[in-house]
């Protein structure tokens, strides 16, 4: 009797140690898992702000539907915060549908939010790119200009998917283009209009071979790394390609695709941002890509991949995981 009992003692010791290992297991993550977080969320803009990281990404829905933008926020890329409608089409009066590709900059205390809206198809159209202020980086944020920024192709180029570039010496770029156009145009210190060249010109072409849309520029050992996306949104071919140059007007001479579909992972990956974590010298991809077996076109997932570079600069093919990344504070 005595040993039986401490027999089932010691037993149920034992699986109670079980039990707690396993729950620790299953509600502390060790990685982001891909996607990172719930719902259907595209064109992401990651950023480091007040050491946390950020994503901004696209309302992944019908063009009526996308009147806001969420944010989500995390201190170790493995748990992710939600921050709900952070922008909205009730304060941008120009603004009614078609809210895509958010890119943000701080600048002075103030956390700058561009953005395009309407789709517009042609310069008589009113909609484009614009800008949206906020003192915080999970907003509200208001807009900053009453009216767009960008409101007419220039070059060709459809005015969405706006990235913007701080280069070496300070001044801020902003690089954007739908319809196989990219333009870098310089933004005024305030971020108010834009400046001509010395040329008197203010749009200034950069597309690459192979440009569709969605370009991101970084600086990585003195060298200008330019980004775009490749393909059709909708279908399972759209892709990341890249190219590099002295320069962040180019010339820009394509390099090779870098992330692609992957029949046992997801298609459709693409449209995606690039996040440095200074300290620990890692680099991250954050784009978005369509589960296998998705058909409608909207049905897009943010998710995050580690990023490699070769002996010689160039940078490695991203493996998609649905693992993601492991933890990393930025404290």
């Amino acid at each position: 009797m005595h040993r039986n009992f401490s027999l089932a003692f010691l037993f149920t010791i034992l699986l109670s140690g079980c039990s707690h290992k396993m729950h620790q297991q299953s509600s502390g993550k060790l990685t982001s898992h891909n996607p990172v977080f719930e719902g259907w969320y595209a064109d992401p803009e990651g950023a480091i702000f007040n050491k946390q990281y950020w994503i901004y990404p696209t309302y992944s829905a019908p063009y009526n539907q996308q009147v806001f933008l969420d944010a989500f926020s995390s201190t170790d890329l493995v748990n992710w915060n939600k921050h709900s409608r952070i922008l909205d089409t009730a304060n941008v009066k120009w603004a009614k549908r078609a809210v895509w590709a958010p890119a943000i900059v701080e600048k002075g205390g103030k956390y700058y939010l561009f953005f395009g809206a309407n789709d517009i198809q042609n310069d008589n159209q009113q909609g484009g790119i614009g800008v949206a202020v906020a003192d915080n980086p999970a907003g509200p944020f208001k807009d900053y200009l009453g009216k767009p920024l960008i409101d007419k192709f220039y070059n060709g180029a459809q005015p969405i998917d706006q990235f913007v570039f701080k280069d070496k010496d300070g001044q801020y770029y902003i690089i954007y283009g739908g319809w196989r156009h990219c333009n870098i145009a310089k933004l005024k210190d305030d971020f108010t209009g834009l400046i001509p060249y010395d040329d008197s010109t203010t749009f200034k072409e950069i597309t690459p071979k192979g440009y569709v849309e969605g370009p991101f520029m970084f600086i990585r050992n003195g060298k200008y790394y330019f980004m775009w996306s490749e393909g059709g949104w909708t279908g399972p071919n759209y892709s990341v390609a890249y190219a590099i140059a002295n320069s962040p007007f180019g010339p820009f001479e394509r390099v090779g695709k870098i992330l692609q579909q992957d029949s046992t992972i997801a298609t459709g990956a693409g449209h995606h941002s690039v996040i440095h974590a200074d300290k620990n010298n890692k680099w991250f991809i954050v784009y978005h890509r369509r589960p296998l077996g998705e058909m409608d076109g909207n049905h897009r997932v943010t998710c995050i991949d580690e990023m490699f570079f070769d002996e010689k600069g160039f940078i490695k093919p991203v493996k998609m995981t649905f693992e993601g990344v492991k933890k990393l504070s930025l404290k």
